[in-house]
């Protein structure tokens, strides 16, 4: 009798759960490490560079295409899913632009790794997550890749039947909303602990 563990393509769904729940301990000990951190000495609350509001806000975004492209893969929409995957795609690139200008705000306000332990852990954390968006932005990239090579229909359609495909498409896009979601809650614990600066500018 079948059995779903049995299955080939098990070992890839296993895997991504793996990881993101390696990336969820991780950042759970990283933010009890912070909050053990911030009442020891030379601790200076620093606030946060106001592009990152506007970074949110294209994350939020990306994750709504992508949800997007996926129902138009499912309904057979081929053009609409190459749409949508390539605005997923330039969102989380404009993501990282933001998050690297972010970082610039704070260098530019005298804000480094050592000499303020609450910033190093905001450079830390951020950058640990926008590690997490460039793997995420590899498979994204050759998932597009992949939809603009089959472009005539009967090749799209013949890809979106089969079953390692559909797994893999589906695989990607649990990965990007969980990135997306685990910057929410990094932002929203650094914003409630940090608050956000609007003297930074752009």
């Amino acid at each position: 009798m079948s059995n779903i563990f049995t299955k080939r393509r098990e070992p890839f769904r296993f895997m991504v759960w793996l990881g993101i729940a390696g990336s969820v301990l991780l950042f759970l000990v990283l933010l009890a490490t912070y909050l053990l951190r911030s009442g020891g000495p030379g601790w200076k609350q620093v606030a946060l560079p106001n592009v990152f509001l506007l970074s949110t806000v294209v994350i939020l975004l990306s994750s709504l295409t992508l949800h997007t492209a996926n129902q138009a893969f499912r309904n057979e929409r081929f053009p609409m899913y190459r749409t949508y995957m390539g605005m997923t795609l330039l969102l989380g690139i404009l993501f990282m632009v933001l998050q690297a200008w972010g970082w610039r705000q704070m260098v530019l306000a005298g804000i480094g790794l050592q000499a303020n332990p609450a910033g190093g852990f905001v450079y830390i954390l951020s950058g640990l997550h926008l590690l997490h968006i460039l793997i995420g932005l590899i498979f994204l990239t050759i998932a597009f890749a992949e939809a603009i090579r089959r472009r005539q229909y009967i090749d799209a359609f013949v890809y979106s039947v089969n079953p390692p495909n559909q797994l893999k498409i589906k695989l990607m896009t649990l990965y990007w909303h969980f990135v997306d979601i685990l910057w929410l809650v990094v932002f929203a614990f650094l914003l409630i602990h940090h608050g956000i600066d609007w003297r930074f500018t752009f």
